[in-house]
């Protein structure tokens, strides 16, 4: 889903609009569907929020992800270059992915199987623009050699590591694509999500699609273990929202406000009480008020609609921010607040927004990942120095963000 504003999730309750509507420095609080804002959109009733700005990077630096022009590891945050022009990020293996308000594409970091997506393969230690399109909507790098995004013609495009198929191409072969190539002829993709070893995307209409590893664990989701180099549909039903790919399993949410999992689980990390591998999508407990979810390597974390923040899956380094470092194979609060807005899982560190724009981070800090100028873990959140301008992020290893205008 589209991150239109910092103070909301998806849910099915209408935002509350002020400010001028149909144009610049307009808001939107509370949270709202996809639907509901292509309804005020179409009316010309949506505002358009104050463009996000500055691009912000801490953490381990060794294949130049922070994008500073350097390999060195950073324990506090740095601006990279000055401009205010960023509007949406990813960061995978130890690559960044980022689109501009412009429409444009870049990324910067490991290379080794052209997943930055320029025609190389060498590490960069700087943002390089993918291309001289400026119509690239969505991008997603979650952790694993390849990545994938959604230009605004709702046409889906994959370059990386393709050895299980992951890219879509109908292929599989060890050397991968170092450039975006088109996953089919559909124009009809809405959201995708680049995990370690599969792909997952929405599209248009709702449906479900899968692709990628599937041998081991069933990561694909279509009840086998075969694996699968371009896309299937997962079931035949049309209400699903989002979809977030981890480490051989997978995240995603209805429109009813459901969640659901499937793929490896080992230590939880599907949410539904056990630790049995599941092929196909089974449904976490049996609430409807889930807003958004993140799949990281082996454990999830979750917003609801009432703006509680929810945890589950592997909690070494304390990544599930309960306070503990005991593994949880079903969804436990994390605090008693509801002001939480924006949540991602990276590999072994979880952070999150909060609506008054503060950062928080929790898990594994031995790179540096939180931004506080020490390298201690933590089991709870903590928040990252005292701005309140926080946009957008994701984080791993390395902490990436962007902040608002």
């Amino acid at each position: 889903m589209a991150e239109r504003y910092p103070g909301g999730v998806i849910s099915k309750t209408p935002p509350v609009i002020t400010g001028p509507t149909g144009g610049e420095g307009g808001s939107a609080s509370g949270v709202w569907t996809l639907d509901t804002v292509l309804e005020y959109e179409k009316a010309g009733a949506w505002p358009k929020p104050t463009l996000p700005k500055e691009l912000y990077t801490w953490g381990l630096n060794a294949s130049g992800q922070l994008g500073d022009n350097t390999v060195n590891r950073r324990s506090s945050p740095v601006q990279i270059g000055s401009l205010e022009d960023w509007s949406q990020v990813s960061f995978g293996n130890q690559t960044a992915v980022s689109i501009k308000t412009n429409g444009t594409l870049w990324a910067w970091g490991a290379s080794d199987e052209g997943q930055i997506g320029n025609n190389g393969i060498a590490n960069l230690s700087s943002p390089v623009q993918i291309g001289s399109l400026t119509n690239w909507r969505q991008v997603s790098n979650n952790g694993g050699l390849h990545t994938a995004a959604v230009k605004t013609d709702n046409t889906l495009w994959t370059w990386g590591r393709n050895a299980s198929g992951q890219l879509g191409q109908n292929t599989y072969i060890l050397v991968g694509r170092s450039s975006p190539v088109q996953v089919g002829a559909l124009t009809n993709w809405q959201q995708v999500s680049a995990g370690a070893y599969n792909t997952a995307a929405i599209t248009t209409d709702n449906k479900l699609y899968s692709w990628g590893r599937s041998q081991d664990f069933g990561s694909v989701g279509d009840n086998t273990i075969i694996d699968r180099s371009s896309p299937v549909q997962i079931g035949s039903l049309t209400n699903w929202s989002y979809v977030s790919c981890g480490d051989r399993w997978t995240l995603s949410l209805k429109t009813n406000g459901t969640i659901w999992a499937w793929g490896m689980n080992n230590i939880g990390q599907i949410g539904d009480g056990t630790v049995i591998t599941r092929s196909s999508p089974v449904q976490i407990g049996a609430l409807t008020n889930w807003a958004s979810v993140s799949a990281g390597a082996g454990h999830a974390v979750s917003i609801k609609i009432d703006s509680t923040l929810w945890s589950w899956g592997n909690n070494y380094s304390g990544r599930l921010g309960d306070g503990t470092t005991v593994n949880r194979s079903s969804p436990v609060q994390i605090g008693l607040l509801s002001d939480w807005s924006n949540v991602r899982a990276g590999g072994s560190t979880s952070g999150a927004i909060k609506t008054n724009g503060t950062l928080w981070i929790w898990g594994s800090n031995s790179f540096g990942q939180f931004g506080d100028n020490t390298t201690i873990n933590k089991s709870s959140p903590v928040q990252i120095g005292a701005l309140t301008t926080w946009f957008q992020f994701a984080v791993g290893a390395s902490t990436i963000a962007i902040t608002k205008g």
